[in-house]
């Protein structure tokens, strides 16, 4: 979602659909989390087994959300702990692919909606919805912080590579209730394509380091 009015006109749109007050979105308080669910559960009706399952939190999330993305020091170290044990290396150690292939992924968000199910393609990182990457891309989010020169300003490093692994295969593990996808421990995307998309910000001749 590229703006607040954006995702408020959204989040307005489904508590009508769903019956739920739109007063209670515009105060600070938030609802009550039975009213939270009931609008989720009428907002996705009929739903089988695999697209239902992901309504419902798995314990990351459900501390998360308990604490407003904000987690005392134990639940902090808690979720990243956690988070560090899902994450699954490349069996031959090598974190980078392709940079071109990665810059493919980033561009395309195809992938994980109800339009594209069953998948008929493979599933993109979609990482310009909330990225700047590369300086030349003049559409892109600005949820997440600017990625352009990363590996540059990093210094393009062996740890650097190792982390940025990890943050793509599960951003928990570098900041708990982050709110980047888990691209790994979701099984969004595969490892040989975070690999492309580590490539796309660590490799000197990637447009992200021009």
């Amino acid at each position: 979602m590229r703006t607040i009015d954006f995702a408020l006109a959204s989040a307005l749109a489904l508590a009508f659909a769903a019956g739920l007050p739109a007063a209670a979105l515009a105060q600070d308080a938030a609802p009550p989390a039975s009213e939270v669910d009931a609008v989720i559960e009428a907002a996705f009706p009929g739903l089988d087994a695999d697209w239902a399952a992901r309504l419902r939190p798995d314990a990351t999330m459900e501390q998360c959300n308990q604490f407003a993305n904000l987690p005392p020091d134990d639940v902090f170290e808690e979720i990243r702990t956690r988070a560090a044990g899902t994450i699954v290396y490349p069996d031959d150690g090598v974190l980078m692919g392709s940079w071109e292939n990665g810059e493919k992924l980033a561009q395309s968000g195809y992938g994980m909606r109800f339009s594209d199910y069953p998948a008929r393609r493979e599933t993109g990182g979609n990482c310009y919805a909330c990225h700047q990457l590369t300086p030349q891309e003049v559409s892109y989010g600005t949820l997440g912080p600017s990625l352009a020169g990363y590996g540059e300003m990093l210094g393009f490093s062996d740890e650097a590579v190792k982390a940025t692994y990890e943050k793509i295969y599960d951003p928990h593990a570098a900041l708990p209730c982050s709110m980047m996808p888990r691209f790994g421990t979701n099984g969004v995307l595969t490892i040989d394509q975070i690999k492309d998309i580590v490539a796309l910000l660590m490799d000197p001749a990637s447009p992200v380091n021009q």
